[in-house]
């Protein structure tokens, strides 16, 4: 009885394991467009013509420009390897969809509106990596 018990554990944790991998598998490759972006210094250029600089350590950070750092709930809705859309939501700030094209590694084309703090926004930028971050 009890190396059933044990067994049963030990099967249990595999399950958890491998449930636990696949979800992590599925999230990292969810969004491989964004997986030849290189970090570093990005200048985003807005439809007329102005410039922000950011620092970007995470590609996935240009999925929520508008949302920058908040902790939001992401669904892919396309991903088809050079471009992705996604839809995400941010406990109370709001929410936005987002569509974005990787042309190289050091070039995106940013496409992303919604609502941020009650306001809404329709915003589209052409980023390019600049060099490393300052």
């Amino acid at each position: 009885m009890m190396i059933r018990r044990r067994w049963l554990a030990a099967a249990a944790g595999v399950l958890v394991i491998a449930a636990g991998s696949g979800g992590a598998v599925a999230r990292q490759s969810a969004l491989g467009s964004l997986g030849g972006v290189e970090r570093g210094q990005w200048q985003l250029r807005d439809g007329e013509g102005a410039v922000r600089k950011i620092c970007l350590r995470n590609p996935s950070a240009l999925l929520q420009l508008r949302h920058w750092g908040a902790q939001c709930q992401h669904v892919v809705l396309e991903n088809d390897g050079t471009s992705a859309t996604i839809r995400y939501s941010c406990a109370g700030r709001g929410h936005g969809r987002t569509s974005i094209t990787v042309e190289t590694a050091h070039s995106v084309v940013i496409d992303t509106s919604g609502i941020v703090d009650g306001a809404p926004f329709a915003e589209q930028y052409e980023a390019r990596r600049v060099g490393a971050c300052q």
